[in-house]
């Protein structure tokens, strides 16, 4: 699908700076943009490759001064990063056709409620009582157990498993193998040191625009709703257990964890590895780095943690900075 730099910046509302009749037929990054491509610059560190790129067309800020003339056609916009995210979203869009499909050896039932045009892949079932939103495609071999309710416009990749009671909202995608509404990690301990299974009664809510990638699993609660707030974002191989709350837009980076019955705010940021600890809150704007680990709850918001247990992330360079400065006496 070819577009025009002058259709590209209308769309943008961006300033074109060169030939408006370049066509791009696709994208590439900036360091190995080729011929009919388009690419962008938004970050310092990719500075050289601006001006040695074989792309056609480069979006790039407008507050961006150019040391030499560049050879392809350049549109301005306010922000290259949201511009270039704006326009994968919109070409996925023109690409997308929504249509009515239904795979080989489809499991379904007669209280099972399917909407307009939704894609049923090969193998996929879907429970008593659930329901699949309008234009929602389900890839093969998914397993949607029974009274889940789907909503509209979702993408189920291969693999997935959705537990019973699980509601998952609107624009929702998962991503592959990723498991839905299990059991938490909930036992008690007999004095002869055994364990025993604490029924989980509960259910998970996923609401609205939420992603969640390849493996990574959110468990149900024991009792209520486990809660995955709209605009999360929940990268691949995450964990997230029994009774949390994951507040709106929060961020969770591959290999992360919360622990049962905490509560994560609004536009947290969770660094890849890192563990939230049980039963504790988090507050809105919280950003924990990599590999961090939260033992008691943040009451101060927009606050960056570091290390294991977590701390402020300026306490934490000053410690490291003594420790560093210690190892040196100690060599001396």
């Amino acid at each position: 699908m070819d577009f025009t730099a002058r259709e590209i910046a209308e769309y943008l509302k961006g300033d074109i700076e060169g030939n408006a009749d370049v066509k791009v037929g696709g994208f590439a990054r900036i360091e190995s943009g080729k011929k009919g491509t388009l690419s962008f610059f938004a970050n310092p560190k990719y500075e050289k490759y601006l001006y040695e790129s074989g792309a056609d067309l480069m979006i790039i800020n407008r507050d961006y001064e150019l040391k030499r003339p560049l050879p392809m056609t350049v549109i301005r916009v306010d922000n290259a990063y949201e511009a270039i995210a704006s326009l994968l979203d919109y070409v996925s869009a023109k690409k997308r056709r929504y249509r009515r499909h239904r795979g080989w050896f489809v499991r379904r039932f007669f209280s099972t409620k399917i909407g307009k045009k939704v894609s049923l892949g090969d193998f996929s079932y879907i429970g008593r009582r659930s329901s699949v939103g309008d234009y929602t495609v389900i890839y093969p071999q998914v397993y949607i157990a029974d009274d889940v309710k789907i909503g509209k416009y979702c993408i189920i990749y291969p693999g997935v498993r959705i537990y019973k009671g699980t509601v998952i909202g609107d624009n929702c995608i998962i991503h592959a193998n990723a498991v839905l509404g299990c059991d938490g990690f909930g036992y008690t301990q007999h004095e002869d040191g055994s364990h025993k299974k604490i029924e989980h009664l509960g259910n998970l809510v996923i609401e609205d625009n939420v992603e969640i990638g390849a493996n990574s699993t959110v468990d149900r609660s024991t009792l209520g709703s486990t809660i995955i707030h709209k605009g999360v974002k929940i990268d691949n191989l995450c964990q997230v257990a029994h009774n949390v709350e994951v507040g709106a837009d929060t961020v969770m980076c591959a290999m992360s964890a919360i622990a049962g019955s905490s509560k994560v705010g609004e536009r947290c940021v969770l660094g890849g590895q890192s563990g939230i600890s049980g039963h504790i809150t988090i507050a809105n704007g919280t950003k924990v780095g990599g590999q961090a680990g939260v033992i008691t709850a943040v009451k101060k918001e927009d606050q960056a943690l570091l290390g294991t247990p977590a701390i402020d992330f300026h306490q934490y360079y000053r410690a490291y900075a003594l420790f560093r400065k210690s190892a040196e006496k100690q060599k001396k």
